[in-house]
């Protein structure tokens, strides 16, 4: 039997790229390997789970079964990855070897992780799966206060969703403002006051030090000496590209696996995509240029070549107390203009001749991103 095409990891991009290369091969043997428990689901759902009422189960849309039965395709569940032996065309399972025609590397990425004092270390929960949201959800149930670490796109999301599901939510992050990386400061108001409207206290400044565990609960100490007292705490504060197996395979990294056009990697028939993944300079970790990566390499692994191109890509945020739109320019040349009041704030970035760059849209603002996106950039050409 030919070696099969393997795919590591289930997520969004793994998935819909055994998806997108079934439409076009329906033959060739496909081993997609996770290390967590294969679920189908999308992972920006995670951030309206509280708000929908659903526990994991209910944001899993097809178990691991259903997907290899869907994709022709064997899929090895909670297996993980010991080695990549790119010069043999294999990996490592433990002592066990795995041949592939191609490999994919579709990983993802990892929450990233600070050390904090205190024996309540164990009750600061990282999201970042379906496994990781079913954990949070027990320990969450009967409780009312969360704390959050972070204030960027996926603390705020998380923020408004716990709110709407009945908890109350103090945000903790060492930043002025919040999605600091993302947003014009006006813009970034526009969500807090939103979010302050429904009961969020920001605590934007400082950073956690110490959780102690108390008769009622936690004690989060800050480093300006501020306590919280809460019952569990979500850590939002990033998430960093998987490397470091494909570091120590030889492969070229740098902040994710470095990739060409074509999502070839420094190795032949080894490519990446999705989170971990840097596209030609670019690692961003959104779903628009996971699904335009999906469809251009299903196409050079059916043996049409193909290199991916980048449209626009605004990324909507889930705050719906406060919507809002944002396309980040890339580098800082550009000046911004701010139009609107409150909640509606149309913040523009143009060029020095005019062209538009970028933008971040709240509140009724919002309805104007189609416009918009046809006078953007293509991010990759």
């Amino acid at each position: 039997m030919s070696a099969p095409v393997v795919i590591i990891g289930t997520g969004l991009a793994g998935y819909n790229l055994a998806r997108e290369f079934r439409k076009l091969d329906s033959e060739t043997p496909l081993l997609l390997i996770t290390a967590d428990d294969g679920r189908s689901y999308s992972k920006p759902m995670l951030s309206t789970g509280f708000g929908k009422n659903k526990d994991a189960d209910g944001l899993s849309m097809a178990e691991p079964g259903a997907m290899a039965e869907q994709l022709k395709a064997e899929v090895r569940t909670h297996t993980r990855i010991s080695g990549i032996d790119a010069g043999h065309k294999r990996l490592w399972i433990g002592e066990e070897a795995v041949y592939y025609r191609d490999l994919i590397l579709a990983w993802g990425a990892e929450t990233v992780r600070v050390p904090i004092d205190g024996d309540g270390a164990d009750l600061v929960f990282p999201i970042n799966d379906l496994e990781d949201y079913a954990r949070f959800r027990a320990a969450a149930a009967g409780k009312r206060r969360v704390l959050l670490l972070g204030a960027g796109l996926i603390g705020c999301e998380f923020a408004n969703d716990l709110i709407l599901g009945g908890y109350e939510v103090q945000l903790v992050a060492p930043c002025e403002q919040v999605m600091p990386t993302l947003l014009h400061p006006a813009a970034a108001a526009a969500v807090q006051a939103g979010l302050e409207s429904l009961g969020a206290k920001f605590h934007l400044g400082p950073v956690l030090t110490r959780l102690q565990k108390v008769a009622d609960g936690l004690e989060a100490h800050l480093s300006d000496g501020q306590v919280i007292a809460c019952d569990v705490v979500v850590s939002a504060i990033g998430l960093r590209p998987r490397i470091d197996l494909a570091a120590a395979a030889g492969i070229q990294v740098n902040r994710g696996v470095m990739v060409d056009r074509q999502l070839k990697t420094s190795h032949a028939n080894i490519y990446a995509l999705g989170d971990c993944a840097e596209v030609d300079g670019l690692n961003l970790l959104y779903v628009m240029p996971l699904m335009s990566c999906a469809r251009a390499l299903a196409q050079t692994l059916a043996g049409n070549p193909t290199a991916v191109s980048y449209g626009p890509m605004p990324i909507t945020v889930k705050t719906p107390v406060c919507p809002l739109v944002v396309s980040p320019p890339r580098g800082s040349e550009g000046v911004w203009t701010v139009e609107g009041q409150g909640a509606d704030i149309k913040a523009l970035c143009r060029s020095t001749d005019g062209q538009l760059l970028g933008y971040a849209l709240t509140g009724a603002a919002v309805m104007e991103k189609l416009a918009l996106n046809k006078q953007l950039p293509a991010l990759l050409a």
